[in-house]
């Protein structure tokens, strides 16, 4: 582990990406960037971070702003508690720090939204603190420098590799070493193939390329199955307006835009009784379509169905216009709109 830090700061200088976090060290840009790359490649985060610091460039844009507004600037992103934690935290911000972002590391932790990864990234990126921030990234750099049989995906295994870590921050330069870290497991160390091992500054030492048992590792422990749900989506269109709803304020996608659904798979004649039912007077189908979306624990089989109607009832109707301004849709209802 002494090794880390002389091996990786040069390499990092050389090769470090540009990328728009990295312009400067502010906190809330940081820690921004932090919780929208949270499952999220980092090309598609370019332009979320671009257009979200465009209409909230300040920690106190970020606590006012209106909730449609919001997830409306997170839409596509998904795990959509994310941008409501961060706005929560905004508002601590504001009311306890007196809108400055918190120094310490056991002040960072302590706001909605932010675990140890991210409290451990903000203060070594930003304050030079000796904080490790582990995630997928270091985890497995690290499980195949050491060749570990450890299953990363197990939350001791991370406070282990963080207490590996800490001692051997450079002082001066924790920052750097922290995004030396998730640069190589991004980009060198890699998942879901061969590692580039001739291009890695670690190789010498690495007990994985030693062995030749790099893709021995990282071990995870099995993730239970997904559960299995199949649901009926319907577009209702009436004149030049479509229908929306929104979901219940608890659970999946809470409290989110939505076209109408329902549990089920229908056919087209149970589909036409469901929109009855509803009061649109539904005057025929324009298609049928089968789609899915895959969220972390659950796995949706969808049917679209696209009705002509003649009664606004039920729902929110609204233009073409104002649903691509204003209303945020997650990708699983989306999809039907983009087709």
């Amino acid at each position: 582990m002494k090794h880390l830090p002389a091996l990786l700061l040069p390499w990092f200088s050389e090769h470090r990406r540009e990328l728009p976090w990295r312009r400067d060290k502010q906190p809330y840009h940081v820690w921004l960037s932090e919780i929208m790359l949270q499952q999220t490649r980092v090309e598609a985060v370019k332009r979320y971070y671009e257009r979200f610091l465009s209409a909230l460039p300040t920690i106190e844009a970020l606590a006012q702003a209106e909730e449609d507004t919001l997830l409306k600037l997170w839409e596509g992103l998904g795990y959509y508690s994310r941008v409501r934690n961060l706005q929560k935290a905004a508002r601590q911000i504001m009311q306890k720090h007196h809108g400055e972002f918190p120094h310490g590391y056991e002040a960072i932790r302590a706001l909605s939204g932010i675990g140890d990864y991210t409290a451990g990234a903000i203060a070594s990126i930003c304050f030079e603190q000796q904080t490790p921030a582990v995630d997928g990234n270091v985890l497995r750099v690290l499980s195949r420098y050491l060749a570990s049989n450890e299953p990363i995906n197990e939350e001791r295994v991370k406070k282990e590799a963080a207490k590996k870590l800490a001692p051997i921050y450079p002082i001066g330069r924790c920052g750097d070493f922290t995004q030396a870290l998730m640069e190589l497991g991004a980009t060198v160390c890699v998942p879901n193939g061969a590692p580039v091992c001739e291009s890695c500054p670690l190789k010498e030492f690495c007990v994985a390329k030693k062995e030749e048992k790099q893709l021995s590792y990282p071990i995870k422990t099995q993730k239970k199955p997904r559960k299995v749900e199949r649901r009926t989506v319907f577009v209702l269109r009436c004149g030049e307006k479509v229908a929306v709803c929104k979901r219940p304020s608890k659970g999946l996608l809470a409290g989110l835009w939505q076209f109408p659904d329902v549990l089920g798979e229908l056919d087209a004649q149970g589909a036409l009784a469901q929109a009855a039912s509803w009061g649109v007077q539904p005057t025929g189908i324009e298609k049928m379509i089968a789609r899915e979306h895959i969220f972390t624990h659950v796995h949706w089989f969808l049917t679209g169905v696209y009705l002509k109607c003649a009664q606004e009832a039920a729902f929110t109707w609204v233009t073409a216009e104002e649903l691509e301004k204003n209303v945020g849709l997650p990708t699983a209802y989306r999809q039907f709109w983009q087709e």
